[in-house]
């Protein structure tokens, strides 16, 4: 029950709410098109390569976009750049779903929209990091943080299943239509967001060794000089680079493959290209679990658990290739959600809390950038290495290999080492993290 009061009391902030009905509206549209593009480009060409193609054109234009797209978020009032990507996302989907409706889609049309969607997408996500905790005081970035990792989680439960009947169904067309339209809701939510300056913290992530630049200075500089500064606060901080390298190898051997590949091995193990959406729900019905429990689960070394309870993730993926039975594979599923939840709750309250705020999307754009960095060659490297090894062999291989980056990953010491804050307390520096810094239980 203490849980569901922190719930109704971090969504009793107005602006808050504001941002995080935004982001309810579109990502479920999100997750219902991350499983209609591979449903309706294996059922339109059938070929994993082609699949593999569409998800590289979104993955390579965002990675591409991303460091401009924070520098931008961090100039910028956050909200509204967020209001124009959504508007730009809307058009993009709204046209996919009227070529399909008309019958005269093509593999490249789906590229090209994918591309456009990406670089918006890239604009996007820098700001969204970095507005949260400009709609919450200090104390409540956590909590708040995992309420909306909660919805964002619902819809990966939910978005999964609906995509499925919908493509199976209704039609692929439905499934884009219904994304479009949660962009425009996003949009008009986002127009009631008022967010504040967070000077009260500036003081904090200059004590952590951060570069002190105001947002100001940001703005007299250049592009480049900016995305410099923002290297700069990623290079201070051991616990963030190393774990950026981590996720970009392990989202490259074990994300790829299982986006492209995942619907193949479900046909080719269980006999059906329907049981993809069904443990793709179960992820994401963990991932709820996660969410919830990390609204007041603050461990001593969140980055140390982080790391631990993420390998869960590569090793459900291994039952599932191996095609054991879905009693199984199901609720292994369920509990790798629930880690991949918590990791991405500590991690972003980790940021947010020990990042100066006029460069945390900056930084949040690093996150992205060097994270998906490989995963457009995963995308179109796993059709081919499928057709000559076979897709449950890669997707198993993958997996594996996965787990071993993500295990690395835990090995530095400032991340193991890094303590949670208590109120009012001043960071560490990044590369010697400080005992004692608890936050209350």
């Amino acid at each position: 029950m203490a849980n569901l009061s922190e719930i109704r009391r971090v969504l009793a902030h107005r602006d808050f709410r504001f941002l995080w009905l935004a982001q309810s509206a579109s990502v479920i549209g999100d997750n219902i098109v991350l499983v209609a593009l591979a449903l309706f480009v294996v059922g339109l060409t059938g070929s994993a390569t082609d699949l593999g193609l569409v998800l590289a054109a979104h993955a390579l234009s965002m990675v591409v976009f991303l460091l401009i797209g924070g520098v931008w978020a961090d100039r910028l009032a956050r909200h509204r750049v967020m209001i124009v990507t959504d508007l730009v996302r809307f058009a993009l989907h709204a046209l996919l779903a009227a070529l399909i409706f008309a019958g005269s889609v093509r593999i490249w049309q789906v590229i090209v929209i994918e591309v456009l969607f990406g670089s918006a997408e890239a604009f996007f996500r820098p700001a969204a990091n970095g507005l949260l905790p400009q709609t919450v005081p200090e104390a409540d970035i956590q909590p708040a943080t995992a309420v909306t990792t909660m919805s964002n989680n619902l819809a990966e439960f939910a978005g999964p299943a609906l995509a499925t009947a919908l493509v199976l169904g209704a039609g692929a067309g439905w499934a884009f239509a219904l994304d479009a339209a949660t962009f425009l809701l996003s949009a008009a939510f986002l127009t009631g967001v008022r967010p504040r300056t967070r000077s009260a913290v500036v003081a904090v992530g200059e004590a952590m060794g951060g570069s002190p630049d105001s947002a100001a200075e940001a703005a007299r500089e250049g592009v480049w000089e900016s995305i410099r500064a923002g290297a700069r606060e990623v290079r201070a901080r051991v616990w963030v680079w190393a774990t950026l390298a981590s996720f970009s190898l392990g989202l490259f051997f074990g994300v790829a493959p299982w986006f492209v590949l995942g619907p193949l091995v479900a046909r080719q193990q269980y006999g059906h290209v329907s049981v993809y959406g069904i443990v793709e729900a179960a992820l994401g019905f963990g991932t709820i679990l996660g969410s919830f429990a990390g609204i007041a689960w603050r461990p001593r070394f969140p980055m140390r658990l982080a790391m631990l309870v993420i390998l869960l993730w590569p090793l459900s993926s291994i039952l599932y290739a191996l095609g054991l039975t879905l009693a199984l594979v199901i609720p292994t599923t369920v509990i790798a959600g629930a880690g991949f939840a918590l990791f991405e709750i500590w991690w972003l309250t980790a940021l947010a809390e020990r990042i100066p705020p006029q460069a945390l999307s900056r930084v949040s754009s690093f996150d992205w950038m060097i994270s998906f960095a490989l995963l457009p060659l995963g995308f179109i490297l796993a059709g081919p290495l499928a057709e000559q090894l076979g897709a449950v062999e890669v997707l198993i291989g993958g997996s594996a290999l996965a787990w071993v980056a993500l295990a690395l990953g835990a090995l530095p010491r400032e991340t193991r080492m890094l303590e949670r804050l208590r109120e009012g307390a001043s960071a560490a520096r990044p590369e010697e993290p400080r005992r004692g810094l608890t936050h209350r239980s």
